[in-house]
């Protein structure tokens, strides 16, 4: 091969990193490796064509394919072309990317990353190695030896050196126990979930040694997920001295070596790191080289270097008092029985984060516990819920304030005292708002149809009665036990996040600015402010800047004129708006004698001090 062919190859490398070239002589092998990037390609033709050709994403008229990838590839790949000779029957074949290891897991979006459950019996530390995991205090851990502090799966990305998988932290399992209570709801959850897991952490704790309930996880892991080996670590190991004893016990479950690590400590991650890599690298792999023999080819939304910034993730949060539907509500927009519901009050206890796509736009959403006033009484995990659902509810984009309407018909009010204080606090918070009245399934019936209209009517007026701060603020009527709804929910959602996120020209606001002051009635016309200026600083929400001359400024009135009508000409109901204020400074008058050169060399006044040293000039 010439050596101009191959500088002009080495100069496209920071274009390709499959690149690789070949000379199409009869039977004739060549090989090139990029040292750079770490791909090799190998390339086999029987062709008789006597010419020099760079392969990119597609060779047609050889039949001769590669994938290209950016320069920070995930994987180490070989190109290998499947026409052996000249046989007509290899003329249609083409060549396959086969995946190798090492994988780089850090470059691998999110939806392909392989999926790891923790399980065990309740209270052996399941959230605590889910919060070292991700690195993160999400999940609530409290000691409870009598009772579940989680009852939902949580998901997360976990971060364990350069390894990256999605890892789900589940309920304790408890067998013997019946369907209908809570526990046994969470099991069979559990058992739901763990049927679309690749691999499993069954955690035991060291301090107990093997107890007879997690001989009983073991069998029934066996029952319900055949298919995956779990690995066994012996948590809380910290302040054990000899693991000997418990090690030779925990072989009883039948699945090997187990590992000592420590959630709390972060004792044996290294170990636990080392026993999952090869493990998750064959995975991925194997589903890299299925999806390739599937002519799947990884498009560019796959890929965490290249980023749609059109499409930014929405982050939804559902908050309200407990017991109006909000874990119903997420299950019927995931249309799925993702968490746990039931008739028991205050079920939700930990803020469970969900990912799932609406429209080609990525929405994580929250489901947050009720929400209550904290009291000295609120100890334990009641107290952490409501701790953790103001934190959720600052995090958000758009928060959906769930409202119960027999409670209303009850209250004869649309909102409580509660249910106030979390609309003004996602007000204050600058963020939008949703509300939703849920439960309407109940007010159906000829003697209901008369109050089913009432409060349709009523409840959008005396919302914007009692949250004056935001107008326009939209109201949808669900049934979320029956998936009614549902489309209207997160069209209402998404249209709150586009406003939220809205920018607006300063040559239109300033163009607005002049039709709008001349119909705000002044009360002194000779003490108006005069605003020389307006614009638009930020978005999220949406945050202006009105530059006033002289010394009068924007009353609190004036201010609330303008946030109305910004809000009625360009749309922006359900966002809080933000308008501050700044006063320009009058320029000094000119004098009279001299012109402007006398002035200048006037304003400039030189003050010198004597030292010791040296004259300073101020």
């Amino acid at each position: 091969m010439s050596q101009s062919l191959v500088r002009a190859i080495s100069a496209r490398k920071n274009q390709f990193s499959l690149g690789f070239y070949y000379r199409c002589v009869s039977s004739r092998l060549f090989h090139s490796q990029d040292q750079s990037f770490g791909f090799t390609s190998s390339v086999r033709h029987g062709s008789h064509q006597n010419s020099y050709r760079f392969c990119g994403n597609l060779i047609s008229d050889l039949n001769l394919a590669c994938l290209v990838r950016p320069s920070n590839g995930f994987a180490t790949a070989s190109l290998v072309d499947s026409n052996l000779g000249s046989d007509e029957s290899n003329v249609d074949k083409k060549p396959k990317v086969v995946y190798k290891k090492p994988i780089d897991f850090t470059k691998i979006d999110a939806n392909l990353l392989p999926t790891v459950m923790l399980m065990g019996r309740p209270n052996v530390g399941k959230s605590a190695l889910y919060n070292r995991l991700i690195r993160r205090r999400e999940a609530l851990v409290y000691n409870t030896p009598d009772d579940h502090v989680t009852r939902d799966i949580r998901e997360g990305i976990a971060k364990l050196g350069d390894l990256r998988f999605n890892v789900l932290d589940s309920a304790g399992i408890e067998t013997e126990v019946s369907s209908g209570t809570i526990l046994g709801r969470t099991t069979a959850m559990t058992a739901n979930v763990l049927a679309r897991t690749q691999f499993a952490v069954l955690i035991i704790d060291v301090r107990a040694g093997l107890h007879p309930l997690d001989l009983e996880v073991g069998k029934w892991l066996r029952k319900h997920a055949p298919q995956i080996k779990p690995i066994v670590v012996m948590n809380k190991s910290e302040s054990i001295g000899s693991l000997d004893e418990v090690a030779s016990e925990a072989l009883a479950l039948g699945f090997g070596e187990p590992i000592a690590i420590s959630a709390e400590t972060g004792l044996g991650m290294t170990t636990l790191y080392e026993v999952l890599r090869p493990l998750l690298e064959d995975h991925m792999v194997e589903m890299l080289n299925d999806m390739c023999s599937k002519n799947d080819v990884l498009s560019d939304e796959n890929l965490s270097d290249e980023i749609d910034e059109s499409k930014l993730p929405l982050q939804l949060a559902i908050v309200g008092k407990p017991n109006v539907g909000k874990s119903t509500l997420l299950n019927a927009l995931l249309e799925e029985e993702r968490v746990l519901v039931g008739p028991e009050a205050g079920l939700t206890r930990d803020a469970v984060r969900v990912q799932f796509e609406f429209q080609g736009r990525t929405v994580y959403l929250v489901d947050t516990a009720g929400w209550l006033e904290r009291t000295e009484r609120d100890k334990g995990p009641a107290s952490l819920s409501i701790m953790q659902s103001r934190k959720s509810l600052m995090r958000a984009h758009v928060i959906a304030l769930v409202l119960d309407a027999e409670e209303i018909i009850k209250a004869k009010c649309s909102m409580t005292h509660s249910e106030v204080v979390i609309a003004r606090r996602a007000v204050e918070e600058g963020r939008g708002l949703v509300v939703i009245v849920n439960k309407m399934d109940r007010l159906r019936g000829r003697e209901n149809s008369e109050m089913y209209k009432k409060i349709k009517e009523a409840v959008p007026i005396e919302i914007q009665t009692v949250i004056p701060q935001i107008t326009g603020i939209p109201v949808v009527f669900i049934s979320a036990l029956e998936g009614r709804g549902r489309m209207e929910v997160m069209k209402e959602v998404t249209d709150t996040y586009t406003r939220w996120c809205s920018r607006l020209s300063t040559g239109r606001l300033n163009r607005w600015l002049r039709k709008v002051m001349s119909r705000h009635s002044w009360k002194d016309t000779a003490s108006q402010p005069k605003i020389k200026f307006f614009t638009q600083v930020k978005a999220r929400p949406p945050t202006f800047v009105a530059f006033v001359s002289g010394k009068t400024q924007l009353l609190e009135s004036d201010i609330r004129f303008l946030t109305r009508s910004l809000k009625e000409d360009f749309d922006l109901g359900g966002t809080p708006i933000r308008i501050i204020q700044r006063v320009v400074p009058r320029a000094p008058p000119s004098g009279t004698g001299g012109g402007g050169s006398g002035n200048s060399s006037k304003s400039r006044v030189v003050q010198r001090t004597t030292s010791d040293k040296r004259t300073l000039s101020a």
